[in-house]
């Protein structure tokens, strides 16, 4: 039209097109906003979200019109998440329903708040878009992982040895719990032929045993500062609260009684071991609420709620963290008297972080320096492993991420050599 005062014959098209794109915006409009074009929508999740774990999350989206839309979805995210540019594209013809996924990775304990279901509908000509609200807020708990909890127990039941995570220890000597007699096959121990029923049978016989069961087991978390250290998004409390929960579930399945305690300044949680039906939850929701402690650990009145509530010798699973020589050395008494009374096990991490700063390249003075003094603090935490060993205290350093697997790995070790 601007142009037209130099070419009049132009203003006369500008005004068609411009009747034209009216017309189009008015058809486009009629047809978002048309009362039948209506949506509905539902949120697929499993009943609790599992603590740093990829949990997945869908959207039933219908489309309950009789015309093809292009969809930009917005599922209002809890705000723990701190996810500030989530958007789905999808496309839905006529009555049309489609099943949109996506995942989530929570990092906290508690109750996460989903809010509305917000869609923006174009139609073809996209000229226009309409937004859509579907009121949908709804509130999931966030638990200790059970999607670990559930893959380690297919693994540890597994019959053959994985490259990674949990596998099966052969058995050596004959344990207590005589379970049957069967017929030899070729790799049974011949000191457990039974020779009364190889005369009766005419046919070489063994006796079978199984492993002893109800056995005491005891996780026992330091929630004390040292566990706040954050790794990949999780504190080193939550890796120990997910490895206690894999633990427990597979203790359990092996028909072991298992408690547990939690502890900083205080004791707080308090679990008796047994193996009843709804122990399982009830770790699970002692460990839901556990938050880390900015004090130093007691251990002094640790060992006298271990010498006078645990009752008989029991495997105890201590999940802390050692930092410096002089903070082992002042417990190591107490971590001595421990393993006289029951069998002890120290889990405690290394710092991921100083691996990748010993690996990482030198290109200055400064980088030689900072790679040395991670080399040696790296190279401490397996002294400290040496020290306890020393001491007869069985112990185990790892890296978060392999925490469970790691410490699984150990208790099915220890039970195959009977020292529980």
């Amino acid at each position: 039209m601007a142009f037209s005062f130099l070419w009049a014959p132009l203003f006369y098209i500008t005004g068609l097109l411009l009747c034209v794109l009216f017309i189009a915006v008015l058809v486009d409009a009629i047809i978002l906003f048309h009362p039948l074009a209506k949506f509905s929508a539902t949120r697929w999740h499993a009943k609790v979200l599992s603590l740093g774990d990829e949990n997945t999350v869908a959207l039933a989206i219908k489309n309950n019109s009789r015309f093809y839309f292009w969809l930009t979805i917005i599922d209002e995210l809890p705000m723990q998440l701190q996810v500030r540019n989530f958007q789905l594209k999808s496309e839905l013809g006529p009555l049309m329903q489609k099943k949109i996924p996506y995942t989530i990775r929570p990092t906290e304990r508690g109750v996460y708040q989903f809010g509305d279901i917000r869609i923006f509908i174009r139609h073809r000509l996209g000229l226009l878009e309409r937004l859509i609200i579907l009121p949908k807020e709804e509130s999931i708990a966030c638990y200790p992982s059970v999607i670990q909890m559930k893959k380690y127990e297919l693994k540890s039941f597994q019959q053959v040895k994985l490259v990674s995570g949990i596998k099966k220890i052969r058995k050596l000597g004959s344990s207590y719990e005589f379970e049957q007699i069967k017929e030899y096959v070729l790799g049974d121990d011949y000191r457990s032929v039974n020779w009364k029923a190889t005369g009766k049978l005419n046919r070489l016989m063994v006796d079978q045993y199984e492993d002893e069961k109800s056995q005491q087991v005891y996780c026992i978390i330091d929630k004390s500062r040292n566990m706040v250290m954050p790794f990949n998004g999780l504190s080193l409390l939550d890796y120990a609260i997910n490895a206690t929960l894999c633990l427990s579930n597979i203790a359990l399945q092996k028909e072991d009684k298992v408690g547990l305690i939690t502890f900083a300044d205080k004791i707080d949680a308090l679990l008796k071991g047994e193996k009843r039906m709804n122990q399982l939850s009830s770790i699970n929701e002692l460990l839901y609420k556990q938050k880390e402690e900015s004090k130093e650990a007691n251990f002094e009145l640790l060992y006298q709620l271990v010498r006078y509530f645990i009752k008989g010798r029991s495997l105890i699973i201590l999940f802390t963290n050692f930092e410096s020589s002089y903070a082992l050395k002042r417990v190591l008494p107490i971590l001595r008297q421990l393993n006289k009374l029951h069998l002890l096990v120290v889990v405690f991490f290394e710092n991921t972080a100083l691996q990748e700063s010993v690996a990482a390249p030198t290109k200055e003075l400064y980088d030689v320096y900072k790679q040395t003094l991670s080399a040696t603090y790296h190279q401490e935490k397996f002294q400290f492993l040496k020290e306890l060993n020393q001491y007869g205290i069985n112990a185990l350093v790892t890296s978060p991420e392999d925490l469970t697997a790691n410490t699984i790995n150990k208790y099915l070790a220890l039970k195959a050599k009977r020292l529980i």
